[in-house]
């Protein structure tokens, strides 16, 4: 049983309103709960562009220091770059990290990621609700004699090397690409990386800033994706990438400035790890499957369903020793990388593909497109998620339903996918063919329907 939690603890980390889920004192909490539940001796602690995050980051600290964990600073950084410093520092002492980050939510919110030695990532069933339940019983031991150190380290030469790499530097053709960081925390890792490139990057909001002059970056909102395609067909560039504020996702337009959707990334990318892995295991969610287990296969890979969400796909990718996990929503997962998502590799790698080939990327991924055309997330606020869920059982009880994540049903011609989101209260509907745009449009509109009670 869980007891009563602080209502920022979620299922993987911590998300909440700054100051009322969210502040500081109950950051120096979550630096202690954390220190007890884990027993790290240091860790890696990194923030976001956000105006509480300095705040936040100095309470975690003092916390753990007060608990006798040594903490080493990335300062302004992304989170996979604490994720970096967890496994690549574990031999040098690095027992874990820390990201204060909200990613893609409102000015408004604050909060953090965690992961373990070696980035294993933490969980509400692994220990993160413990930390809830300690603090909120008031039950967190007295401070010991020892304190905990205080590191800095702003030097990201490791990291730039780790992700260059997974691309031939020396092969790489002059692209151009616009880079859309959102005010966020990207802009300078392409900074760093460009040094090492022959590429021209138009850049778009590229400097950090905790105000978001631009609003908050979210690039999977349709209305944020306008001005990286408008850049893309002014400058004539090779392709668009635009990231959320912490990075840890990653988007794309084609050279005509057309949305790239995830679910077509995913094949891409599975496909080029492949190249250097025959018989790999490639882990993708449920929501749309058929395009990347037909790409797979095909490659020798062996595709293997698992549920949505950052630290389930970790852990799973662990499990299967897979070399790559990709989910629609643009999160990209790599064994080399820790098992972790990066919003860097993928683009280094779409570059690297481009080169090789010589082709586009709407050529790399326009064939899929049409193979396999879908409805692209539509979200439904539902008061009764179990009854809409009993209409759509019964509605298709006779295609074949499995329920990895949520219900999917499958027929010879279309299938779909149903969820309840693990963030939001809203309900998830994919739906894709076997290149039939009107029945795709026709099943979209009667699942539609049924979850919304019509």
């Amino acid at each position: 049983m869980v007891g009563d939690l602080p209502a920022c603890f979620k299922a993987y980390d911590i998300r909440g309103k700054v100051p009322d889920q969210l502040n500081a004192d109950l950051a120096l909490d979550i630096g202690r709960s954390f220190a007890v539940v884990y027993q790290p001796a240091r860790i890696v602690l990194g923030r976001d562009i956000r105006l509480s995050s300095p705040e936040l980051t100095e309470k975690v600290a003092q916390g753990l220091n007060e608990m006798g964990v040594d903490v080493l600073h990335l300062g302004l950084c992304g989170t996979e770059e604490v994720y970096h410093g967890a496994f690549s520092l574990a031999e040098e002492g690095i027992d874990g990290g820390i990201m204060i980050t909200a990613s893609h939510n409102p000015a408004d919110y604050n909060g953090m990621k965690f992961v373990t030695r070696n980035a294993r990532p933490v969980t509400g069933e692994n220990g993160l609700f413990r930390m809830g339940e300690l603090i909120s019983a008031g039950a967190l031991p007295d401070p010991g004699k020892r304190r905990g150190a205080q590191l800095q380290q702003a030097d990201k030469t490791s990291y730039i090397k780790h992700l260059l790499g997974y691309i031939d530097v020396k092969a790489l053709a002059p692209l151009k690409l616009v880079v859309n960081s959102g005010n966020g925390c990207a802009g300078a890792v392409i900074d760093l990386l460009e040094e090492h490139l022959p590429i021209d990057f138009v850049r778009l909001h590229h400097q950090p800033d905790g105000t978001f002059p631009h609003g908050v970056p979210n690039p999977l909102l349709p209305e944020k994706r306008e001005e990286t395609a408008a850049m893309v067909r002014a400058s004539g560039a090779d392709l668009g990438v635009a990231w959320d504020g912490d990075f840890d996702r990653c988007f794309f337009w084609d050279e005509q400035g057309r949305f790239v959707d995830g679910y077509y990334v995913v094949g891409l990318l599975a496909l080029e790890m492949l190249r250097h892995e025959k018989g790999g295991k490639i882990l993708h969610d449920p929501r749309l499957v058929w395009n990347t287990r037909e790409l797979v296969s095909g490659a020798g890979g062996v595709p293997v369903v698992t549920k949505t969400g950052h630290a389930l796909i970790k852990e799973r990718m662990w499990q299967e020793n897979a070399i790559y996990g990709g989910e629609m929503s643009a999160h990209h997962y790599f064994r080399d990388f820790g098992c972790c998502d990066s919003g860097m590799i993928p683009w280094l790698l779409v570059c690297s593909i481009i080169s090789r080939t010589g082709k586009s990327l709407s050529e790399l991924i326009g064939e899929r497109m049409s193979a396999y055309p879908i409805s692209g997330e539509i979200n439904s606020v539902v008061q009764d998620p179990e009854a809409a869920i009993g209409r759509i059982e019964k509605q298709f009880s006779g295609g074949r339903h499995e329920y990895v994540d949520g219900l999917s049903v499958a027929f010879d011609d279309f299938r779909f996918n149903i969820r309840k989101s693990n963030t939001e209260p809203l309900f998830r509907l994919n739906v894709e063919s076997r290149g039939d745009s009107l029945l795709l449009q026709q099943k979209t509109e009667e699942l539609l329907k049924l979850i919304r009670g019509r």
